[in-house]
């Protein structure tokens, strides 16, 4: 049996993310991690970095290399991961090469050299956008009926749920977030179209690759307005750095954005708003700290927004 090594702030997020489901699979990782090395015939090669998924480099038989990637099976996290990389189909994103929903694990194409689109920051900003728009333009087709994907509407619950579990200012500007959660109301609405997203597309999810020059990775996953994939890209890489490099390069990439991706300017600031307060949000539904660079540029956008 391999050892299997789990780090203690690993554990301790995903216990204090899944609480009672996260500490049962954290029990079984090792026995779960070694029974699908055996079912896939796979030898494990080095861990990556763990934040709530157990994440590790590997070899197949045939001694390419390859992810595995595992989380708590009650999320609903690595199944959306799943269903957009099954739809993407390898274009623009790496591939599912096995899955075992029953275990919450993915087998998945590695993306090598796998130098991040981060690393064109902030010297070639202009070009690391064109990297991300044409990323964008390969990824994006209309979502099939039934698609197991959640709606982006649906987020506005998120808005909903700060504002009743937050009764004041803290930790972020009420009137931000009952902006933001209306406007994201507003923009589903007023939506032409409608298609499978990233949901988390930026500097850091974007890859070199051999088989294209860029591949995508973890995505969340969502089916809606095209507009919503830019929103995290006006505030990576780094969102917790207190460096505003990032969000002085803002307006080039605005425009850079709205024009290679023909969506009026206006809807990519409003867009850009929605994710930078949903950002903050989510960052404060764990310890009510946010993350600070997306509340930055909410207030940014805030005297542009319509």
């Amino acid at each position: 049996m391999v050892e299997i090594a789990l780090p203690d702030t690993f554990t301790r997020r995903v216990t204090a993310t899944w609480g009672a489901a996260g500490t049962r699979w954290l029990a079984g990782l090792p026995e779960t991690a070694n029974q699908l090395l055996r079912d896939w015939d796979l030898r494990l090669d080095r861990a990556y970095p763990l934040s709530l998924n157990w994440v590790t480099r590997v070899l197949r038989a045939d001694g390419s290399a390859a992810v595995l990637k595992m989380g708590v099976p009650e999320s609903e996290h690595l199944a959306d991961e799943a269903a957009a990389l099954e739809f993407f189909d390898g274009r623009s994103a790496i591939a599912v090469l096995a899955r075992d929903a029953a275990h919450g694990a993915l087998l998945l194409e590695e993306a090598a050299p796998g130098v991040q689109a981060r690393s064109l920051v902030p010297e070639r900003d202009e070009a690391a956008t064109a990297v991300l728009i044409e990323v964008i333009h390969r990824l994006h087709r209309p979502a099939p009926p039934g698609i197991a994907l959640p709606e982006l509407a649906a987020r506005r619950a998120s808005f909903d749920e700060h504002l009743r579990r937050f009764p004041g200012d803290d930790p972020l500007p009420r009137h931000l977030v009952d902006r933001a959660g209306r406007m994201l109301t507003e923009l589903c609405a007023t939506a032409t179209e409608r298609v499978v997203l990233h949901g988390d597309l930026h500097h850091d999810n974007v890859l070199t690759a051999d088989r294209e020059p860029w591949l995508a990775i973890d995505p969340h996953g969502a089916v809606g307005d095209p507009g919503y994939e830019i929103g995290a890209m006006l505030y990576n890489p780094d969102p917790r750095d207190e460096d505003d490099t990032v969000l002085k390069l803002v307006p080039s990439r605005i425009e850079q954005l709205a024009d290679g991706l023909g969506i009026p300017i206006e809807r990519v600031v409003a867009w850009g708003f929605v994710q930078a307060v949903l950002a903050e949000v989510w960052n404060a539904e764990g310890d009510g700290v946010g993350t600070c660079r997306p509340l930055r540029l909410a207030h940014q956008l805030l005297p542009q927004l319509p």
